[in-house]
């Protein structure tokens, strides 16, 4: 009996381990890259100090961390409210109930190299052909984070990526082009798309509702964007929010494909 009980209190603390392991992996891939991750780092290294005076009976510092820790939650909540809502829209998401798709979250359980499949050469080359002629595009690549909740404010498609695709969908006197068009595995699923635009007043006003709206949905979910500007023809790339710097198109080509792997 009291072997089983022993047993019995392991299985559950390997359990509780690995909860609390796949807990913190995705809080991390959900602030790696942004500010919060300074913040996200902080906590934990408060929170080790606290177990750790705990552990060694030290109740006064353990005392006041803990009133610290519990106070500070509710700042906390406002300080990552972007964070948690992207990670509400994860567990929620229609793509998650899907046994195939439910896999693909669990990524440190696969094996390396594999990612989405997505043609960015292809992607790129569109985007830089539109630069030279200074068309406008906003093309939104989904991964993890289902984007049906925008893709039905759209028309909805089934055509495999490729150059004169995205050219044509984006010609000024296409009727495709007021709007983004969502890549998912390789296919552009709906075009026209409606996007929700960021209220975040840090962004230079030289950017019109094209990067707000990319600005906007990589704040509620994973996907990534790209905007090729009408005004100046310059490709921005914007990942959680916040636009990514890059030297050439080669090196985005890079950037992007390494995000997808993640």
């Amino acid at each position: 009996m009291d072997f089983l009980d022993f047993l019995e209190f392991k299985v559950t603390d390997v359990l509780d381990i690995f909860l609390v392991a796949v807990l913190l992996y995705y809080i991390y891939k959900l602030v790696r890259g942004s500010v919060a991750i300074n913040i996200f780092i902080g906590i934990v290294i408060v929170w080790g100090f606290w177990k750790l005076t705990e552990l060694l009976g030290m109740e006064m510092i353990s005392s006041m961390v803990g009133a610290f820790m519990q106070v500070g939650l509710i700042a906390l909540i406002i300080v990552f409210q972007q964070e948690i809502r992207k990670f509400l829209l994860m567990i929620g998401s229609t793509n998650f109930a899907n046994k195939r798709n439910f896999i693909k979250h669990f990524k440190f359980l696969r094996q390396d190299g594999a990612s989405v499949s997505v043609d960015v050469d292809a992607i790129l080359a569109a985007c830089k052909k539109m630069s030279s002629t200074k068309t406008g595009a906003l093309i939104i690549i989904e991964r993890n984070n289902s984007l049906d909740f925008v893709k039905s404010s759209g028309d909805k498609m089934y055509l495999e990526v490729n150059k004169p695709i995205l050219e044509s969908i984006f010609y000024k006197n296409s009727p495709l082009h007021d709007g983004a068009a969502v890549i998912e595995n390789n296919y552009i699923v709906a075009t026209r798309v409606i996007l929700p635009v960021s209220n975040e007043r840090n962004i230079p006003l030289r950017f019109g509702l094209r990067h707000r709206a990319a600005v906007g949905i990589t704040e509620k979910t994973d996907a990534l964007a790209l905007v090729v500007s009408e005004e100046t023809g310059n490709i921005s790339y914007i990942k959680n929010g916040k636009f990514t710097d890059y030297g050439s198109i080669d090196e985005l080509i890079g950037i992007i494909k390494d995000d997808l792997i993640e």
